[in-house]
């Protein structure tokens, strides 16, 4: 694959709103040029006997079964609270 051109550069540096100087837009030719280089290289190869995948790894479910449970009861909620009252925290009002 051909170099990329400075005008192509600059023009991808203007959407990523990168202000770029003459070296960096050199340095980038050329990396973004290698990078173009290696995905032109994986696009030749043959996969046609792969499967499509979604995920490379095994589908799960992380979630735990939902279970009636007791709830904590009020009191040990609220030991560590700086201030109750009347069974609920109480804070500070935050309006503008």
């Amino acid at each position: 694959m051909p170099k990329l051109s400075l005008e192509e550069v600059e023009h991808i540096a203007v959407l990523a709103r990168l202000g770029l100087s003459s070296a960096e837009k050199e340095m980038f030719r050329d990396q973004l040029s290698a990078i173009l280089d290696y995905a032109e290289r994986l696009n030749r190869l043959d996969t046609a006997g792969v499967p499509p995948t979604t995920s490379a790894l095994p589908l799960s479910n992380v979630m735990r079964p939902d279970e009636v449970t007791p709830s904590l009861p009020i009191d040990d909620a609220l030991a560590n609270a700086p201030d109750a009252d009347a069974n609920q925290f109480r804070v500070q009002a935050i309006l503008d």
